[in-house]
């Protein structure tokens, strides 16, 4: 597959988390590092930007409007009005909020990790609108993709140095039964977000892999969307039909990035992608 094209030219440090708002017909998307939400409407091509106070790992909609942040601290809400108010707070030094998904019944999925990546430093935890707050899968290194099958009774998951991308059963509360989808190959990057579609299938981000891969709910590599950058690290179908699939790409770490490293790409008419339910809180 090729045929991407520039969103938002961007020099995003660490881009991150597309998520499409359908009630605003926006995209928001993160820059992690500098601590920033971006809002991009593709129908005017106008860009929004928001300062957070601390690193941002990911922002997802609300069911009553605003947003739903995680934060270095923990779980943070963006009231319509732009007022912000912790959710659950839960500073540990030297570990911040990473990726994070929001599942079938509204409940956010908040991944953290520790700034120097150490094994067993981060968690995958279940957050309700209420603020409850229970961890899933401790001792995770980079908590990364997270996302459930169209019937909702899979989530895959992504824990970015172990190279693999994982699945679980999934009651409509706890996940059980983990077990390998597909294994990323030595030299062809780490996975890092995902999105699922219509059809079941995984779209994962190869971060230093420079491409978009798509696994099949048997763990077949069908597609691969090859990119300019080498750090995509994740992508959402988007728009009013969900049928582009919009990519996130950083420049941290890199010598010599790609005059695009850091910007949102796009992909027309990439695939179909499923609605995704709204934080309840």
């Amino acid at each position: 597959m090729t045929g991407y094209e520039v969103a938002v030219r961007a020099r995003a440090e660490l881009g991150e988390g597309p998520t499409w708002d359908p009630e605003a017909g926006r995209l928001i998307w993160v820059d992690i590092l500098s601590s920033r939400v971006h809002g991009y409407d593709p129908s005017s091509g106008r860009s929004t930007v928001r300062t957070t106070g601390q690193h941002v790992g990911a922002a997802k909609p609300r069911a009553g409007g605003g947003l739903v942040l995680n934060l270095r601290d923990g779980v943070g809400l963006v009231d319509p009005d732009g007022a912000f108010r912790w959710l659950h707070r839960d500073p540990v030094p030297g570990r911040r909020g990473n990726d994070a998904a929001v599942a079938p019944d509204g409940s956010l999925w908040a991944g953290t990790m520790r700034y120097d990546e150490a094994p067993g430093g981060g968690t995958l935890s279940r957050v309700t609108g209420d603020g409850t707050a229970e961890v899933v899968l401790p001792a995770v290194a980079v908590s990364n993709g997270t996302g459930w099958s169209p019937d909702g009774r899979l989530m895959y998951y992504v824990d970015s140095p172990t190279r693999r991308v994982d699945v679980f059963d999934f009651d409509g509360r706890q996940v059980t039964g983990r077990r390998q989808l597909a294994q990323v190959e030595e030299g062809a990057g780490f996975p890092d977000g995902l999105t699922v579609d219509a059809d079941g299938c995984v779209w994962v981000a190869l971060w230093d892999g420079a491409a978009i891969r798509r696994y099949t709910p048997a763990g077949t590599l069908d597609r691969v969307l090859d990119l300019p950058v080498s750090r995509p690290t994740a992508c959402a179908f988007a728009g009013p039909g969900l049928t582009d699939l919009y990519v996130t790409t950083a420049r941290t770490g890199l010598a010599a990035p790609h005059s695009l490293a850091g910007s949102l790409l796009v992909v027309p008419d990439a695939g179909q992608g499923l609605a995704q339910p709204a934080f309840a809180g």
